[in-house]
């Protein structure tokens, strides 16, 4: 960007502003106007001298956040005033107190909802994580909090080209692990397609440009489709006098990668690479009839394929959205995915949460989002986990899929998909689900972790002997669940609290050391415990021995062989944080590492580096990866779009350093390949002899399943590359009896 005088940037910052004051669409009265330009007023007093790392002033991120919020979210006075004043509380001297006094005690607290952490209370967890934990519990308060962090995060992702590349990948995993589902869930489409985007073009850049680029190639034959598409469809619907619109839609390079890689297809053979939309003005009383009406002509026209008809129009989805979804088969040949919604319909779709109350007057709109909100609270507020299991936990609840079960009086219990008759239990009490045997399900009797199925009627059976234990987090799908059994199964253990310390005083009196708060966190990190409470306990149940200390304490062993006898429900990764840059080379030097912190031998030379591979996901040189620091151990390669390093980036993202493949052509590594096929003799002759003496790679294992005719096979290879992977699948795909090629990340 090109530097701007003093002058020019104060034009541009009331160009901005005005443009802000534009784009709010909602009720303005003159006290509304008056409070917004104070609020900006004091944001570009606060911000006066600080810039961007963009090197433009900072006062233009709040302005455009704000913009973002009431442009594209729809939000009011309130948003706003805390959009623009988002980041003062913690970026200047303005205090919350002012705040509060200024503008009221709402958006005082919306502000302190966005303000980060820099203070932990959990040692286990992160700034990282405990920020986002926080965020997350204002949707038992103000749901506004949410939806500006969003706008905020995407004003972020799209002014992050100048960012070193550790802060792309930190900010593109929090947000595909967190806040893309959270806009999924509130019904932003139009926010999450492009969070989505954003972050795939900073964690996969190369992928991200190959495929903008052959949508860009393609662009000429979308316009083609489209344009011979209208006019027959025009036609019809004017003859019945509709209303309507008919635009088409791009479908972004994530979501056509993420095609391609689901059906293991390269671009040229995605045929839906846009979709058409179709949209009805009309009244909310004709809004259902006058969409099926527009389906009935455009089925009419083209012939649809009854497969692909989905009405979400009849039953809407959890967050709001409506519409009427089919694909067509055009004159030409050519498969179209066709969207059909009325006007309402189509503002729900790109504002979701926002347009959820402009239309509340609606109930059947209102329940599934507000059943969603209300599930969320609750699980918030009885939450007991750590920072770290709670955000996994709450992460998992964006994306269920819902079943209706009933109690034996009828009353209507919304459950997640998968929940188990445990799950219902715990929904109805804590003490129902602590002491659970099984259930009556339709009148027939059936264990605890039976899955129920909507519809299901269901009647608890249970026994005060019956405890919860350690199997029971394998029976239960819901966080609730999970968060009561923690909270059983905690103060069952605390029971031993006195039995396990006078045992371990004992044998630490036996074995001549001290009983000190040291020697305690010292065996509790080296069993891999939660605390203290959980060590007690194993020792009251002799699950850790005298020797088993021995051996911590005066090591002279593995302690391996023991520590994996013992079932332990909460461990999670400890890592510790490093600062500084540089690179090191790893001993193989078949790999580039940005290692968190220099190391030079006395020569002033760099020291070489160890690493491993990750097995969640293997990657293999070509991929793009990532590295993660954890103490006294390799740096962990992953790929930057495996779902446990995306996890761990959004949590620990102080920890991510930079990694590259060098080119080594004399160095594999270990790939897996999924094949289906229809069985037919010499099959696997055929493929083996391929992959063993057309492409020279060496087979490690290969497992053969045989099933109605179709065989599917996994096969593990060592590979030099990505590149030559890619050759040999598009290779194997010509034999003729071969169905489908796919890479498999995991390999066992």
């Amino acid at each position: 960007m090109e530097k701007m005088t003093p002058e020019q940037e104060r034009l541009e910052i009331l160009r901005r502003y005005r443009r802000l004051i534009e784009v709010w669409h909602t009720r303005k009265t003159v006290e509304d106007r008056w409070m917004v330009r104070k609020a900006f007023r004091l944001a570009a007093d606060a911000h006066r001298d600080m810039r961007r790392k963009t090197g433009e002033a900072f006062i233009f991120h709040p302005i455009e956040v704000a913009t973002i919020a009431a442009g594209e979210i729809g939000l009011g006075r309130t948003s706003i005033i805390s959009a623009l004043l988002h980041d003062t509380v913690e970026d200047t001297t303005v205090k919350l107190e002012d705040i509060s006094r200024m503008f009221g005690t709402d958006v005082a607290k919306i502000i302190d909802g966005l303000t980060k952490i820099d203070v932990i209370s959990d040692k286990s967890s992160t700034a990282q994580a405990e920020t986002l934990k926080k965020i997350l519990f204002t949707l038992t308060d103000d749901v506004r909090v949410i939806l500006i962090k969003l706008a905020d995060r995407l004003h972020n992702l799209r002014t992050m080209d100048v960012m070193p590349r550790e802060k792309q990948l930190k900010v593109a995993s929090e947000t595909f692990f967190l806040y893309s589902p959270l806009a999924h869930r509130l019904g932003l489409y139009a926010i999450k397609t492009e969070l989505e985007e954003l972050s795939f073009k900073y964690s996969q850049p190369q992928i991200w440009k190959d495929i903008k680029e052959k949508i860009d190639g393609t662009e000429e034959i979308r316009q083609r489709i489209f344009s011979n598409f209208v006019p027959p469809v025009e036609k019809e619907l004017e003859k019945l006098k509709l209303k309507f619109d008919i635009r088409y839609h791009v479908k972004s390079a994530y979501s056509i990668w993420q095609k391609m890689q689901e059906d293991q297809m390269p671009f040229e053979e995605i045929y839906n690479t846009f979709s058409v939309e179709v949209i009805v003005d009309s009244d909310q009383e004709k809004e259902k009839l006058e969409c099926w009406a527009a389906y009935s002509v455009i089925t009419g026209v083209y012939t649809p394929n009854n497969k692909k008809l989905r009405d979400w129009i009849s039953t809407p989805k959890a967050n709001g959205y409506e519409a009427i979804h089919t694909t067509v088969m055009c004159p030409d040949g050519h498969w179209v995915d066709v969207h059909i919604r009325s006007k309402r319909m189509d503002d729900i779709a790109m504002k979701g949460y926002a347009a959820h109350w402009k239309y509340k007057d609606q109930e059947k709109l209102d329940a599934g989002l507000d059943k969603w909100l209300k599930r969320t609270r609750e699980l918030l507020k009885e939450s007991e986990e750590d920072t770290i299991d709670f955000i996994n936990d709450f992460k998992k609840n964006l994306f269920e899929e819902e079943i209706v079960v009933f109690t034996p009086k009828g009353d209507m219990i919304t459950m997640p998909a998968g929940a188990t008759v445990l799950d219902f239990a715990y929904a109805i009490h804590t003490e129902l689900g602590n002491h659970c045997i099984g259930a009556n399900v339709n009148h027939k009797l059936v264990p605890i972790d039976y899955q129920l199925k909507s519809g299901d009627q269901v009647q608890i059976i249970d026994s005060k002997v019956q405890l919860p234990n350690e199997d029971w987090f394998d029976y239960v799908r819901t966080a609730r669940a999970k968060t009561r059994i923690k909270v059983a199964i905690k103060h069952e253990r605390k029971k031993y609290r006195s039995e396990g310390k006078e045992k371990l005083k004992k044998y630490l009196d036996q074995l001549k050391l001290d009983n000190s708060k040291a020697i305690v966190a010292k065996l509790v990190r080296a069993s891999n415990l939660k605390g203290s409470v959980d060590l007690y306990y194993y020792i009251a149940l002799n699950k850790i021995t005298i020797k088993n200390i021995k051996e911590i304490l005066v090591p002279h062993e593995s302690l391996a062989s023991w520590v994996r006898n013992i079932r332990l429900p909460f461990v999670k990764p400890k890592i510790q944080v490093l600062g500084g840059d540089g690179l090191l080379t790893s001993e193989d030097e078949s790999l580039v590492v940005s290692q968190a912190k220099k190391e030079v031998n006395k020569n002033g030379e760099f020291t070489e580096l160890d690493y491993s591979v990750s097995k969640c996901c293997n990657p293999i040189p070509g991929d793009d990866v990532i590295g993660l620091i954890f103490p006294n151990e390799p740096i962990r390669i992953h790929k930057t779009d495996c779902e446990n390093a995306i996890k761990l980036m959004s949590q620990y993202g102080k920890n991510i350093v930079k990694a590259k493949w060098k080119q080594q052509e004399g160095i594999t590594f270990l790939a897996g390949l999924s094949i289906q096929a229809v069985d037919n003799i010499g099959l696997a002759q055929k493929i083996t002899s391929i992959i063993s003496n057309d492409f020279n790679v060496s087979i490690r294992s290969l497992n053969l399943l045989n099933s109605k005719g179709l065989v599917n096979m996994d096969i593990t290879i060592y590979i030099n590359s990505t590149e030559k992977l890619k050759k040999l699948i598009q290779h194997l795909k010509k034999i003729k009896e071969v169905i489908k090629v796919s890479r498999l990340d995991k390999i066992s």
